[in-house]
């Protein structure tokens, strides 16, 4: 989830903190990814046809595969350096929503059964999806195909958007890559949505910086955390009646949720018992991610070509024709990539981004499949 009605609350309140950008223009970037993030979109958009998705010889399907290998050459060809970060354990704070999701695909799969007796495609198409979970093996194929590409794999120890937050803090990496928003609220000081969306939606990607935020919405840090809280986030309930434009004036005018709840109307707004409020803030405030001093380089190396063969045309089917010209786009990219941007031996080239208006970013917009880029494992599981 994130954080509920951030990106809308930003473009009304805080449209300077936001810009749109090319795609290209991240060109020789250093940019963390949150993975488990992009592989759930693969599994939902790559290949699927209403329940049919694509698999190997076995039965397996290869969506996320085949969506991680096609985005991730967008990106190098590109000139950008990704790095993708996995999930670790949740903290314990994240069980219940973790509940509410497990929750959620139950009663979408009971849906899809009666979607399915029915005949409707779009409440079988509308369901199916509903029903996607991100599971371990899809997080270790895709770690497996990123190590043979030659890009970095960092694994986390709690939550990924954490550690993403980390590295771009300790200037590793330039900016963020997700589409929840969270990672603003645990610092990252700047973020990309849209980054991994196909080419086809044509969708700017938009860049947020947190300074930018905090000067606009006049709050500290400590405030945009408690703001967030309120507005409604995956560690606690948040309280009936108060969206994100609420919490904002609230905030602005108490300063600390410890002193809206002292001085709230009681009987408009209910607090969920036990709201562990404080404890979400100390996960956003001080999390779980590897020691500041870890000071592993995060590395791009040549693609291991006998490995990605072995892994993609040999065990899942993917067409050897096209994974062996993908290769070769690989190895160009590394060679492109290394040049560095321009500003590195120049002076700094002018901002060309355009700063958003207010107005929806697009996120609700329907990403519809490239069909030509299918090119993973042909069959179709139902």
């Amino acid at each position: 989830m994130g954080i509920k009605g951030l990106t809308k609350l930003l473009a009304d309140n805080a449209p300077k903190s936001m810009k749109e950008q090319k795609f290209e223009s991240y060109f020789g970037r250093k940019i963390a990814i949150d993975a488990s993030m992009s592989i759930y979109q693969f599994l939902i958009v790559v290949g699927r046809v209403g329940t049919e998705m694509l698999t190997n010889e076995a039965g397996e399907v290869t969506s996320h595969l085949q969506g991680m290998f096609t985005r991730t050459i967008r990106l190098l060809e590109a000139g950008i350096k990704p790095a993708y970060v996995f999930d670790g354990q949740p903290p314990e704070l994240k069980k219940q929503e973790l509940a509410k999701r497990y929750s959620r695909r139950a009663d979408a799969t009971e849906d899809l059964a009666e979607a399915k007796e029915t005949g409707i495609k779009e409440d079988i198409e509308k369901f199916s999806k509903r029903t996607v979970k991100v599971t371990k093996q899809h997080n270790e194929d895709c770690k497996k195909l990123l190590k043979l590409m030659g890009v970095p794999v960092i694994e986390a120890p709690c939550e990924a958007e954490a550690q993403c937050a980390a590295l771009c803090k300790l200037g590793k990496v330039y900016a963020v890559a997700s589409e929840d928003m969270d990672s603003l609220t645990f610092g990252a000081p700047r973020f990309l949505r849209h980054l991994m969306d196909p080419s086809s939606r044509k969708i700017p990607v938009m860049e947020f910086e947190i300074s930018k935020i905090l000067e606009e919405l006049n709050l500290t840090m400590d405030q945009f955390i408690d703001l967030c809280i309120l507005s409604g986030c995956d560690y606690c309930d948040s309280i009936k009646g108060i969206g994100g434009s609420t919490a904002l004036k609230l905030i602005r005018q108490h300063g600390s949720i410890e002193s809206i709840l002292e001085n709230m109307n009681k009987e408009r707004y209910q607090v969920p018992d036990d709201w562990p409020y404080k404890e979400a803030r100390e996960l956003f405030k001080n999390p779980k991610v590897h020691a500041e001093d870890d000071d592993s380089e995060l590395k791009w190396s040549a693609p291991d070509e006998e490995g990605l063969i072995a892994f993609l045309v040999n065990e899942n089917g993917f067409n050897s024709d096209r994974v062996t010209k993908a290769i070769e786009k690989i190895k160009a990219a590394k060679n492109k990539s290394s040049q560095g941007r321009m500003e590195s031996f120049f002076k700094p080239v002018m901002n060309t981004s355009t700063p958003i208006k207010r107005k929806e970013t697009g996120e609700t917009a329907k990403d519809v499949p490239n069909k030509k880029g299918r090119g993973g494992g042909g069959r179709k599981k139902k």
